[in-house]
């Protein structure tokens, strides 16, 4: 498969100083879709004012982009035979379209219509990306790769949703859409400049994409990042309130707290990536999935005090992002055969639903319990206590070896 690179201008492989761009421009691209889906969370009275909207129902500004993440992904299956460079460049595309129209929204349908579009290229971006780190990545170090280029999305959490934020705060809404579209149009360029040329994956045919979901494997896979981000998000839906109300924080120091937060994704991906090389992507994912898991204990367990809370924060979000990369790489590995994209997009769909369903149950024990803020990380420590089993048990059932092969 290493051979299908080659540089798009005269036809040879590309050098490390070319993988190494490449993965720059599809970290550039995680960034913008990173920011995209998230910044709604902290510009969202503003854009409720602006159209006019109740906070409740401003909350479909958000929805609408996850059910974007879902139908995007069809992309990929009927279109199969383009090439993962060219799709990078179209999903740039949608971005700025999307996020330009976000920009000049005139009402609430309009807007949830622009974040739908903007939503579209989310999940088919990273199993598109995903395979063309894995492929641009020196052997042994196709985690690392991955990782790096899920970086941009944890960056995008550190900085360029705070950013947004303070611009919402301070000058308009529609400047964070704008920004993100100007960053779109450059990465389109970027990635045609940077990204070798690759072959298409091999065409399996309409079914055939699908065929790696057959195997038990890949469904504990899924099942795991469904349920385990539906455990971390009871919490971090919430997590606003909870280190106002329960850390003692001034809501002025959210903004520096979520940074914190995006430090720690950063962090954990990196770190992440890293292990999962050394060791292998399953147990890795394990391992990241426990650090979550007995984070969202502590939150329930620990009493709460500003030092607390801001440890909490980092230590979850480390566990967040830190299986990231080896899960992605996981179903991109499944998927060989010509169900590499389809593999790294649903990841992303997995991952979508389970923020979806995590915020629902967090809101819900927060109105049965009075608003306590402890107790919707205490609902999320059963679902993120079964994902770490399912990747347990997945590493343990498909990643052993006997003799230095994998049984």
């Amino acid at each position: 498969m290493a051979n299908a690179i080659v540089n798009s201008s005269n036809g040879q492989r590309s050098g490390s100083g070319g993988h190494t761009l490449g993965i720059i421009a599809l970290a550039c691209g995680a960034f913008v879709l990173g920011a995209a889906e998230f910044v709604m969370m902290g510009i969202l009275p503003q854009t409720a004012q602006a159209m006019h909207v109740s906070i409740p129902f401003a909350g479909h500004f958000i929805s609408a982009y996850a059910i974007g993440v879902c139908v995007g992904t069809l992309m990929l299956v009927f279109g199969r035979k383009v090439p993962p460079r060219t799709w990078i460049v179209v999903f740039m595309i949608i971005a700025l379209a999307g996020n330009a129209l976000s920009a000049v929204s005139v009402n609430a349908p309009m807007l949830i219509a622009a974040r739908f579009l903007a939503g579209l290229p989310h999940g088919a971006f990273f199993g598109t990306a995903t395979l063309i780190a894995k492929l641009l990545a020196e052997k042994g170090k196709e985690a690392r790769a991955v990782s790096s280029m899920v970086t941009g999305q944890t960056v995008a959490n550190m900085l360029g949703v705070p950013a947004g934020t303070l611009l919402a705060e301070h000058m308009s809404w529609r400047l964070a859409f704008s920004v993100l579209a100007i960053i779109a149009a450059v990465t389109a360029v970027l990635a045609r400049c940077w990204i070798p040329f690759i072959q298409p994956v091999k065409d399996a045919g309409l079914k055939g994409q699908f065929r790696f979901l057959r195997k038990p494997g890949p469904w504990m896979v899924l099942i795991a990042v469904f349920v385990g981000n539906t455990g971390i998000f009871c919490w971090w839906s919430y997590v606003s309130p909870w280190l106002q109300n329960v850390g003692g924080w001034p809501s002025n120091t959210v903004s520096a707290l979520m940074m914190l937060a995006g430090f720690g994704m950063v962090v954990g991906g990196l770190c992440g990536g890293r292990i999962a090389d050394h060791w292998n992507p399953g147990g890795t994912s394990a391992l990241g999935q426990l650090v979550a898991c007995l984070g969202l204990l502590a939150v329930f367990l620990v009493p709460g005090t500003r030092l607390s809370t801001a440890i909490l924060t980092f230590v979850i979000s480390f566990g967040l992002f830190f299986v990231s990369a080896p899960q992605q790489l996981l179903m991109a590995e499944a998927g060989k055969g010509g169900g590499e994209l389809i593999g790294g997009a649903a990841v992303q769909i997995a991952f979508n639903f389970g923020n979806a369903v995590g915020s629902i149950v967090g809101g819900d024990v927060l109105n049965a319990t009075g608003m306590n803020y402890h107790y919707p990380a205490l609902s999320g420590v059963p679902f993120a206590a079964l994902a770490v089993l399912l990747l347990a048990f997945y590493s343990w059932r498909y990643e052993r070896r006997q003799d230095g092969v994998r049984i």
